[in-house]
């Protein structure tokens, strides 16, 4: 069984910054910062080990913050910190160098490239909004792939374990961020960029689904790829204009038989398995992507848009010919009869009926 996370901030990790910092600054107490940085840290979880040891960092640094975050800069130009030592650093500067914007931006910059500033950074963009955008916009032209990447990454909406920043919840402020990195050399940084679009689609599908068209029509090497990774909450949910952005068009010519509960009926409570058997011939489908949803349906419902549910996405190079079998979760549906409805590219292609039972 792996070890908890937590466990990665841990006396090997503080004593190796506690090493990258005498290095620069002889007269900090490497010592006694580890000893007071590990007393209770036992019973802390990740986070708060985190800033556990960004506290004891700040007993120990010169007072001055400038010349504290000097320090950290030098430390990190001369040593190889790694995440877990360099992430304590990172919320250091967070807590302490918020009426220092340049210093504190300069700061993280030196340490992204160890372990990367995306927390660290939307604490200065919530009180420094303006001075951090024009910033990420520099990092964002950047030779180095880690101040590109934390130009998007940093500037997420909906980055996880984030500290959300209201401002952030505009996405005309990150979209032009996002222009100029989705075709980036280094896929590091397309991920990151394709994340943050699908951040930005789970609340604004529609700027989204326009922003990957603007993309589309411009072209570029890598738009495919990040357009696919980018839309995925859109296309799990169905949206038909997200398929067509991938080339998932209506009219691919695949065909469900056989479809069918595994039971007559299944009682509330118990999932309801069911099969079917998929067939595509992909010279006909002229290289389109294949996305298969299904829904289910009170059985005398007239709803023009259902719920759908994602089963798979593909791109297939050879003749298709498979069985799939899956479960939908019964616990909050009601006993009565049912309509199961298979889609390919959001177009229905066999129904069935089922019966949930008390």
């Amino acid at each position: 069984m792996p070890k908890p996370l937590k466990d990665e901030i841990n006396p090997v990790s503080i004593g190796k910054l506690a090493s990258a910092i005498m290095q620069v600054h002889p007269r900090f107490a490497g010592t006694e910062f580890v000893a007071a940085a590990t007393h209770g840290l036992d019973p802390l979880e990740l986070k708060q080990r985190v800033a556990h040891v960004a506290a004891g960092l700040a007993r120990f640094l010169p007072p001055s913050f400038p010349q504290a975050a000097d320090v950290l800069r030098r430390a990190a130009a001369r040593t190889a910190l790694d995440l877990w030592s360099g992430w304590p650093a990172n919320d250091y500067v967070a807590d302490h160098g918020l009426h220092h914007p340049d210093d504190a931006l300069r700061t993280l910059a030196a340490l992204t490239s160890h372990a990367s500033a995306e927390f660290a950074i939307r604490a200065f963009l919530t009180a420094h909004p303006d001075r951090t955008l024009t910033q990420m916009h520099t990092w964002a032209a950047s030779s180095d792939l880690h101040l590109r990447r934390l130009a998007s990454e940093g500037s997420r909406p909906r980055l996880p374990w984030a500290t959300r920043v209201p401002l952030l919840a505009d996405p005309e402020l990150t979209i032009p961020l996002l222009d100029r990195l989705r075709d980036d050399p280094e896929a590091y940084v397309r991920r990151s960029v394709a994340n943050h679009l699908n951040d930005i689609a789970h609340d604004h599908p529609a700027i989204a689904i326009l922003t990957g068209l603007r993309w589309a029509d411009e072209g570029g090497k890598h738009t495919d790829t990040v357009l696919r990774h980018g839309l995925r909450g859109l296309i799990r949910r169905g949206n038909l204009d997200a398929f067509a952005l991938i080339n998932a068009g209506p009219d691919i010519p695949a065909r469900i038989t056989g479809l069918r509960p595994a039971r007559d009926s299944t009682p509330v409570g118990q999932p309801l398995t069911f099969r079917f058997d998929l067939h595509l011939d992909p010279r006909q489908a002229a290289g389109e992507r294949l996305i298969l949803h299904y829904a289910l349906t009170p059985a005398l419902s007239d709803a023009d848009s259902p719920r759908l549910h994602f089963l798979s996405q593909s791109a297939p190079q050879a003749p298709l010919r498979r069985s799939i079998e899956r479960s939908h979760p019964t616990q909050s549906l009601r006993p009565g009869n049912y309509r199961l409805t298979i889609l390919a590219n959001g177009t229905p292609h066999a129904h069935a009926p089922c019966t949930l039972t008390e």
